[in-house]
Order: structure tokens, then sequence, then C-alpha cells
């Protein structure tokens, strides 16, 4: 299993990936020619040397990715903070330990970026998500609340 920085071409991989679940599959259009928005909003994580926009992949396919957000912050004297988001894992790979080797290699990476904390939001509507989450040490320690804008 190798953890790589997406690449462009990987696009179509990475949304089939975020629209193979219930709740993809109703937010996500993974048809091709795939829509210009997942382009451009590629092209700003990449350019972001805050974001990264990792794959996991196990002989040449995508079988999982992860976006990585660092955050600086003036609160807990001025620390870094690392968001994880877009958590994906092939459904012919869940239940084998992708999602823990994965995770494992995000926190390292955060370590290595010199923040004081990971932190994640998971939908409510996936409770096998949030107990995977809870089991690696997360803890739902915050109220998390979002306004849809569009």
């Amino acid at each position: 299993m190798e953890f790589r920085k997406a690449r462009q071409q990987d696009l179509p991989a990475l949304v089939a990936l975020l629209a193979d679940d219930a709740l993809g599959a109703q937010r996500e259009d993974a048809s091709l020619p795939l829509n210009a928005a997942y382009s451009g909003a590629f092209s700003a994580i990449d350019s972001d040397p805050n974001n990264e926009l990792t794959v996991a992949e196990e002989g040449g396919e995508i079988v999982g990715m992860m976006q990585l957000t660092f955050i600086p912050y003036l609160t807990h004297k001025g620390s870094w903070r690392c968001l994880i988001e877009g958590v994906r894992i092939h459904s012919g790979y869940r239940g084998q330990g992708l999602g823990n080797t994965f995770f494992q290699w995000a926190i390292q990476r955060a370590w290595d970026r010199h923040c004081t904390l990971v932190q994640l939001t998971s939908d409510k509507q996936r409770p096998g998500a949030i107990r995977f989450y809870e089991n690696l040490g997360f803890r739902a320690t915050h109220e998390g609340l979002k306004l849809q804008l569009g």
C-alpha cells in the first residue's frame, strides 16, 4: 500500500470514490466528462501548501483518499491543527485495516507538521464511521454546526 499526493489524472477515480456510498451518491456527479468544478477544486487544493489531497494506492488502483488541511490558530498558544476531510475507502477494501493504516499515516503527517490537534467531522448518518473514529481515539468533545449556503 502506497500513500501519495493525488494527481490531476486521479480526479475521475477520486470523484467515483466520493460517490461510492449512499450519501455520496446523492451529492456527487461521477459522470464523464467530470463537472469542471471538480477540476477547479482540485487545482485550488493542489496549489495550497496547507492542503494535501492524498490517495491510497494498491497495485496501481486508487483504493482510498483523504484531504488534510493544516490550520494555524491563535488559540491553544498559537498552535496548528490538522483537519481531516473527504475520507473514503473503496467499498471492496473496507474492513481490511486500510482505514486504520491510512489514519495512522495521517496522524503521523500531522505530527510531522507540528500540529497539536487532529480534528474531523462525520455525518451523523454514518454511525459506522463514527465508531471507527472513536476506536482510533477521536472523541466528540464539541458540537458541530453547519450552515448550507448552496
